[in-house]
């Protein structure tokens, strides 16, 4: 497929304005059936934003990093778990094209397809001819009921001892456990996927050590500005656009309940006229605009490094880590802000605001996620410590 120039970051992030309405008006839906809605995904597909990450080779845009975190939060400002899983489908899409470019031509043969994918090797591979036989199962694999591909990573037993590798296998090759029964995040589908007895071909196996250091099998993409970046940096960038955009969501949501609204059992008749009212907005508006200058920060240090090509140290590394840590710390403490304001009807679920609120807190669970998990690792290595993790 011939290439043509990516449309700029502000087109992209006007098409992403232009969902918010639909995302709006299908959030609930997402909620309720617990998966996106096939007009959601048909929009998706429509604005091209499924491209971001996509090799230019195949229709793909190749996406800066700042573009794709702007984009993801725009979407988020509709509905959170749509820009999860467009997170995802992002990073997945991405870590794709690192895999041979055989492999790459059999993915992306389908325009617009949706790769999804799981970072935790919960499964175990076993050397056999041809390739490797994987046994074991994947939670919390968003986006997955809507996915073609899977990109998963597990264990390889070797004689040498276990290895991290990661896999590309078609959705058609698991079994799909629909377990996704959960108070945030609901509509990201994010079920349990089973691998039983599967083999799968050399080609779609990529040591997992090289891919954490920047390394990959593509031929392809060798040249291009966003696969010379490392994987963790890549993917952490990334999944700090869903927090900011519900934080974006939440602020949004309060104003526009705000008008008309008293403050029950007190003197004020106007909420917007009390002064704690002031003090709320001002101090959420100011962590929403720190949780922005963090996401800002990690892409603009990949769209760097990307092109000129230089070394990651470790230090800059673990800051991308502590950059995602502080969007969601800053973006939940905004949203419980503006949700302890947002009085007693807030509860209703035809509210927002309450959903943004428990889709917040599931992302701050999250274990790559994590604000206090992604501290400590910044502060380890800034204490002359080695990092106690892989996932850098």
């Amino acid at each position: 497929m011939t290439s043509k120039e990516a449309p700029s970051r502000e087109e992209l992030v006007s098409r992403a304005a232009e969902l918010v309405p639909v995302l709006e008006k299908n959030a609930l839906w997402h909620e309720r059936h617990r998966r996106l809605s096939v007009e959601t995904v048909a929009a998706l597909e429509e604005s091209g934003l499924l491209k971001l990450r996509v090799p230019t080779r195949y229709g793909g845009y190749e996406s800066d990093m700042r573009t794709v975190v702007d984009v993801i939060a725009e979407l988020g400002r509709g509905d959170g778990s749509t820009a999860w899983v467009m997170a995802v489908w992002a990073i997945s899409s991405w870590m794709a094209g690192l895999f041979p470019d055989e492999v790459q031509d059999e993915i992306f043969a389908t325009p617009d397809v949706r790769v999804s994918g799981i970072l935790s090797p919960t499964a175990v591979a076993v050397p056999a001819e041809g390739g490797v036989l994987l046994n074991g199962k994947w939670s919390f694999n968003s986006g997955a009921l809507q996915s073609s591909w899977n990109t998963n990573a597990a264990v390889l037993m070797t004689p040498d001892g276990p290895q991290p590798i990661m896999v590309a296998v078609p959705l058609a090759d698991l079994e799909i456990i629909d377990d996704w029964h959960t108070t945030g995040l609901r509509g990201s589908g994010s079920v349990t996927t089973v691998a039983a007895d599967l083999f799968v071909p050399e080609l779609r196996v990529l040591p997992m050590v090289p891919v954490l250091q920047g390394r990959h099998r593509s031929r392809a993409n060798a040249g291009s500005p966003i696969y010379r970046a490392p994987f963790m940096p890549t993917a952490c960038a990334t999944v700090s656009a869903p927090a900011l955009g519900l934080a974006k969501a939440a602020k949004q949501a309060f104003f526009e309940r705000l008008p008309g609204r008293k403050i029950s059992y007190t003197s004020y008749d106007s909420q917007a006229e009390a002064p704690l009212t002031h003090l709320q907005v001002a101090d959420a508006i100011t962590r929403i605009d720190e949780a922005e200058f963090h996401a800002h920060r990690a892409a603009t240090l990949l769209d760097t490094k990307g092109p000129s090509g230089e070394t990651w140290t470790l230090e800059e590394r673990a800051r991308i880590r502590l950059d995602l840590g502080a969007v969601c710390r800053r973006t939940k403490e905004a949203v419980d802000i503006l949700n302890t304001a947002s009085g007693g009807s807030s509860i209703y679920t035809t509210v927002p605001i309450q959903r943004i609120e428990r889709d917040v807190q599931t992302l701050n669970l999250h274990a790559i996620l994590h604000p206090n998990t992604n501290l400590e690792l910044y502060g380890r290595i800034a204490c002359g410590l080695e990092p106690n993790t892989l996932y850098l």
